[in-house]
């Protein structure tokens, strides 16, 4: 039987790890420190427990790290203490760099390396989630063999360690920054009784902006005059007594298209010029 170690089992570790177990692997983890509703959740998905760190480290055969993303090279350093030699995947949403540093602690302890991304809920009977992994090609397969058929789909990266984390930095900079940028507009537009209007335009739309990357080229041409528009909206925000810090970025994005003014540019021109950091845009 293929043994798996969970740290930590959070919402989305317990449900990842109970899909591993579904299909056949023994699955892991250490109730020591641990929260209540933790030990409550390992509990339901039929987790393992063992006492200490050190025998999940000489039992798994993989260890999948997803615990807060402050905490990943803190835990990477805690399981290679142990001279953990098996595959050591981390999945927590953490830059390249950052995966890189957590790369070079693990080989240091002898284990194999792979680079993971969680996109999507928590696994479930009716939820799929994605699993994006990155490395040593070899290592690749044996960890998406853990899912084989379940609700974790297992998707394989050309490249290596930094592609999946990449990948999820990329998503989630759009994802989780936009859903923040909707409460804040819906406040102002409640602020000023008109958030019926805006959920109605809203609604009017049937796809993400993520998907549009046809559109950016539009973008990047009117931004010359998008950019104050912002300043006008962080001011709105301002006064309303709402955060105005992503409007203001917002502004700052688009100063380093200025200079494409009513441009005809493509898709990769334009996100080039977002390299290009203007003399006076502010540090």
């Amino acid at each position: 039987m293929t043994t798996l170690g969970i740290v930590h089992p959070g919402s989305m570790g317990a449900a990842v790890g109970a899909q591993a177990k579904h299909h056949g692997a023994e699955v892991l983890w250490c109730p020591d420190g641990r929260s209540a509703s933790t030990k409550e959740r390992a509990e339901r998905y039929g987790l393992t427990p063992v006492i200490h760190v050190d025998e999940m480290t000489e039992r798994a055969d993989f260890i999948l790290s997803l615990c807060p993303p402050a905490v990943a090279e803190d835990v990477a350093r805690s399981i290679a203490a142990h001279a953990y030699t098996g595959t050591y995947v981390d999945a927590n949403a953490v830059s390249p760099a950052t995966m890189v540093n957590i790369n070079a602690i693990m080989r240091a302890s002898g284990a194999t390396v792979v680079d993971g991304s969680v996109i999507g809920s928590p696994p479930s009977a009716s939820k799929s989630t994605r699993l994006y992994l990155s490395g040593a090609s070899e290592a690749l397969p044996p960890v998406a063999q853990l899912f084989a058929g379940s609700a974790v789909q297992a998707h394989l990266l050309p490249g290596d360690i930094g592609q999946a984390s990449a990948l999820k930095m990329s998503y989630g900079s759009y994802q989780k920054t936009s859903r923040v940028l909707a409460a804040v507009s819906y406040a102002l537009a409640r602020d000023y009784g008109v958030e019926t209007e805006l959920l109605d335009i809203a609604r009017g739309r049937v796809s993400s902006y993520l998907a549009e990357t046809a559109y950016f080229p539009k973008v990047a041409a009117r931004a010359w005059r998008w950019a104050p528009e912002m300043h006008e909206v962080a001011r709105a925000l301002r006064e309303a007594g709402l955060p105005s810090d992503l409007a203001n970025a917002s502004a700052a994005v688009m100063s380093r298209w200025e200079s494409l003014k009513d441009s005809s540019m493509d898709v990769v021109q334009v996100l080039d010029h977002l390299h290009e950091a203007p003399d006076t845009e502010p540090s």
